[in-house]
């Protein structure tokens, strides 16, 4: 069951500068679901479209499996969202600062220290929200997306210009919130080292539109395959022929002969035409493109 759907989503600025392509994310309920892709890539237009906040002008969406057009106000009684910077009063404490959400929700007034605890922010006391750092901000402001007790989630780079810790920090509440809540959560960024560590599934969208969606695993699978095998000897360029006899097309890098990954039969096979031609193999090893290179690779091409 997908928590939401989207069909052939297209938006445009004017009639010259179209932000989205016919976007079709499909994102599986009870996942954490990471939108990558570079600024300006359509994250944050796609993500208000789906808030409703950006008026929805080409496709459809769903969430919840119903049409969130004639379902928006049940709809977004569901979620709690987080859309660029954090919305705080600086003046006022953590706890003022969710009284005033808990008026407009209607929730019960306990909600407020249940959801302090949950983001960590419970002994804060006096501390105005201005004197807090960047990552208190930012649990706060999950806190009050919390407040309502959503089922869905939806933050828009909540981890933008927080140190090591802080990352971390949001990091492991979200997995918290997912493991224990079974809260669905989307979450936006542009650094796909840290967005890995987290999710289970990963859409990855460049220039309004989506290139790559599906689940960590087979992002992974689309590592191995992409990786490729290095040989290190004394005589690249005789190296180099030996390799096209074999019906394989080499690369010469930093001194290295490369071809994409082949059976291991084959590579010992080269190995053995290596040590007859009297050539000296120092090193034979698979080269695996991490995740970001694969995210780099495809956001370039």
């Amino acid at each position: 069951m997908y928590c939401i759907e989207t069909n052939n989503l297209t938006y445009r600025f004017s009639e010259k500068e179209i932000v989205l392509k016919n976007i079709n994310l499909k994102i599986p309920q009870g996942s954490i679901f990471g939108f990558l892709g570079p600024n300006g890539a359509g994250k944050t237009t796609t993500l208000k479209l789906i808030l409703g906040l950006l008026k929805k002008q080409e496709g459809t969406i769903s969430i919840f499996n119903k049409t969130f057009d004639e379902n928006r106000i049940d709809t977004l009684k569901k979620i709690g969202s987080l859309i660029e910077a954090p919305s705080l009063y600086a003046h006022l404490t953590a706890e003022e600062n969710l009284k005033i959400w808990q008026k407009i929700y209607q929730c019960s007034i306990s909600r407020i220290n249940e959801v302090l605890e949950i983001v960590g922010l419970s002994n804060t006391g006096n501390k105005k929200a201005g004197q807090f750092s960047l990552g208190m901000k930012q649990r706060l402001s999950i806190a009050i997306a919390l407040l309502h007790n959503p089922t869905l989630l939806i933050l828009d780079e909540p981890t933008n210009g927080l140190d090591p810790s802080g990352i971390l920090e949001i990091r492991e509440l979200l997995t918290k919130l997912n493991n224990e809540q079974k809260i669905t959560i989307v979450i936006s960024s542009h650094l796909l080292a840290e967005i890995e560590k987290m999710v289970t599934h990963i859409g990855i969208i460049n220039k309004g539109s989506i290139l790559f969606q599906g689940t960590l695993d087979e992002l992974h699978i689309k590592q191995a395959q992409t990786s490729y095998i290095s040989f290190e000897t004394d005589n690249v360029l005789q190296t180099s022929e030996i390799i096209k006899l074999n019906n394989l097309i080499p690369t010469v890098s930093n001194n290295q002969v490369c071809i994409s990954n082949i059976d291991k039969e084959i590579i010992s096979s080269i190995n053995s035409q290596l040590v007859n031609n009297k050539i000296e193999v120092y090193q034979i090893s698979t080269i695996k493109n991490d995740l970001e290179s694969i995210f780099i690779d495809l956001t370039k091409n």
